[in-house]
């Protein structure tokens, strides 16, 4: 017996005398997970079979010392600690869904999030007034079991459930969420979806800086449970917007113990220090590893939660995703290995899943960067794709070619402007702009978050480019924080992204590219488009919105601070356990109606 240290890659630091067959075993286990990919699945799997890691310090002896490690592995891992479940069929039996995100949270802060992976975890802690119907993609009563609106469409009521409360057991009450609206609107805080809140009287000023009294903004407790909302103009989509994030309420003390309400680097969100209100509390965050949660016992709703944990793995590689599916580590996987679809379409049809998706994926020029000053430039780029041949022989998952922004499925919207292909027409654009035959044309770079398919596709884009238009574009993977962050400080030439629609409504996706909008992230400002999207926003009269949302698209279309490419579907792996995880067009999902069945077994009742 010895005691020997060793500062690893795995979790935690554990100093105790160990035999030596634990220090091979130790050594080989971490160097197999590591290659396979899999090191926190094996290392986890490990530790609870076996006991934590001995500490070891890593020294010459295990080149000699290797051989054995791999007999006893095997040991270990078939015999030795006896057999053991897979995370898959451990979670069946305890209730805890295993689920692939896709990536690390940037945060998990309501009101700072901004990614489709960071709102995934997120609702499973908060709630609003209202949430989203997987099955109609509308709002239905969440925290607020009903609302009422005036006549003129100007005030909105909310009257909130009694029996609501914190995860702390504080009774949840209209202040929280007037708290929240000060919080999200708060210039220091600068949420990137503080315009979410812009129906709301002097929201927008008061998010600006130019108005410091919070009390003139339109939102008022009218007691613990009526929230009163005043609108600087008629909202129809109001309720749909009330289900977003910046509209989450926020608990006071909680933040306030550990410093300023709207200081966005106050670690609130940090496991011990959160207080939510959604069906889920925060039990774990290992960056890098993974995110836990576990059933909230003081959820409103709680007797209809059936999961009792769910954790979230930020797993970027699709490959090594898939690989965790078929090890039996994961009920669910965020993306699927594009040289594996055709295969489980074949071989195992039942796990592959390809929902309907309000997603649009497109590039974003920099128009503060020449040469996407040029308009012209910006209109060559655009047209200079084969989307038919990106969607069928590149992305594979039943996407559509893009030649608008706003996605098809939105009732009483279905956009008459259109990016056409035509390299023709770029190049005598680009000659236009002084770049005849890409003559001159400096090189560019496209950044893009981690993502099989990004790669591919803007492989692709890169050859169209070179063969058509005779100009050079890099590529640069970046992780998504990373990815995000230059995006939003302006840090980039063009950038790929995806927007997946917040509501079923032309607003989602046209208001994103308004002056004011912290979701911008081009440079790009028209006061036109600006007031037409105002306009849409406040008309009550349907066809005449409609009308308005038609021409600030076209608008957008020509101006070119985008480029569509696709609409997007959601491609995924989904073990037959797992029960009530139903398409979701915006692809949120309500973590309280799912649960875990052994395949075979007739479904529970709703």
């Amino acid at each position: 017996m010895s005691r020997i240290t060793l500062q690893s890659g795995f979790p935690g630091r554990i100093e105790k005398p160990v035999p030596f067959s634990a220090y091979v075993t130790y050594y080989v286990t971490k160097r197999l997970a590591r290659r396979t990919g899999l090191a926190h699945w094996l290392w986890h799997r490990r530790e609870s079979a076996c006991g934590p890691a001995p500490a070891i310090r890593a020294n010459r002896f295990w080149a000699i010392a290797a051989p054995a490690g791999f007999c006893l592995l095997a040991m270990l891992m078939l015999g030795g600690c006896g057999r053991r479940d897979t995370a898959v069929q451990a979670g069946i039996r305890e209730q805890v869904l295993h689920l692939g995100n896709g990536s690390e949270p940037r945060d998990l802060d309501p009101h700072v999030v901004v990614s489709y992976n960071d709102f995934n975890i997120v609702v499973a802690l908060f709630e609003g007034l209202a949430a989203i119907d997987e099955t109609t993609s509308r709002p239905i009563p969440a925290v607020a079991e009903r609302w009422e609106t005036s006549a003129d469409g100007l005030v909105w009521r909310f009257y909130l459930r009694t029996g609501a409360r914190w995860s702390n057991g504080d009774p949840l009450t209209a202040h929280d969420f007037v708290f929240g609206f000060h919080r999200a609107l708060s210039p220091k805080l600068a949420s990137e979806y503080a315009y979410a809140l812009f129906p709301i009287r002097n929201a927008r000023v008061f998010n600006a800086g130019q108005l410091a009294d919070f009390s003139q903004v339109g939102v008022r407790a009218r007691d613990d449970h009526t929230l009163e909302i005043d609108l600087a103009q008629p909202t129809p989509y109001l309720a749909a917007a009330a289900t977003l994030p910046a509209w989450f309420p926020a608990h006071r003390v909680s933040i306030e113990k550990l410093g300023a309400f709207d200081d966005p680097g106050v670690p609130w969100t940090r496991p011990g220090n959160m207080v939510c209100n959604g069906p889920f509390l925060l039990k774990e965050w290992s960056p890098g590893s993974r995110v836990v949660v576990d059933r909230n016992p003081e959820y409103w709703d709680a007797g209809h939660v059936r999961l009792h944990r769910i954790v979230f793995y930020p797993i970027e590689n699709a490959s090594t995703e898939e690989a965790g599916f078929r090890a039996g580590q994961l009920h669910l996987t965020s993306d699927v290995p594009l040289s594996k679809i055709a295969t489980y379409r074949r071989d195992n049809p039942s796990v592959l899943r390809i929902d309907p998706f309000m997603d649009t994926a497109f590039l974003r020029f920099n128009v503060r960067r020449k040469p996407f000053s040029d308009p012209r430039v910006r209109q060559a780029l655009a047209r200079a794709f084969d989307r038919a041949s990106l969607v069928r022989d590149v992305a594979l998952g039943g996407q559509q070619p893009a030649h608008c922004l706003t996605p098809p499925g939105i009732p009483g919207y279905s956009p008459r402007a259109a990016i056409p292909d035509d390299f023709s027409a770029a190049r005598q654009l680009l000659a236009d702009a002084g770049y005849a035959g890409g003559r001159g044309f400096p090189r560019i770079e496209i950044q893009f978050a981690t993502l099989e398919l990004n790669q591919r596709l803007l492989e692709a884009v890169q050859q169209m480019w070179r063969r058509e238009l005779g100009i050079e574009v890099g590529l640069a993977n970046k992780e998504q924080r990373v990815w995000l962050n230059d995006e939003r400080q302006l840090n980039y030439d063009i950038s790929y992204a995806h927007w997946i629609g917040d509501y079923v409504d032309p607003s989602t996706y046209l208001e994103l590219f308004t002056s004011d909008s912290g979701n911008n992230s081009t440079g790009w400002s028209d006061p036109g488009y600006d007031r037409l999207v105002a306009a849409a926003g406040a008309e009550l009269d349907s066809q005449h919105r409609s009308e308005l949302y038609q021409q600030a698209e076209a608008l957008l279309l020509d101006e070119a601070p985008i480029a569509p490419i696709f609409f997007g579907t959601r491609v995924y792996l989904c073990h037959p356990a797992v029960r009530n995880w139903r398409p979701a067009l915006l692809g949120i999902h309500q973590y309280k109606d799912v649960y875990l069945e052994p395949p075979g077994n007739p479904p529970a009742g709703p």
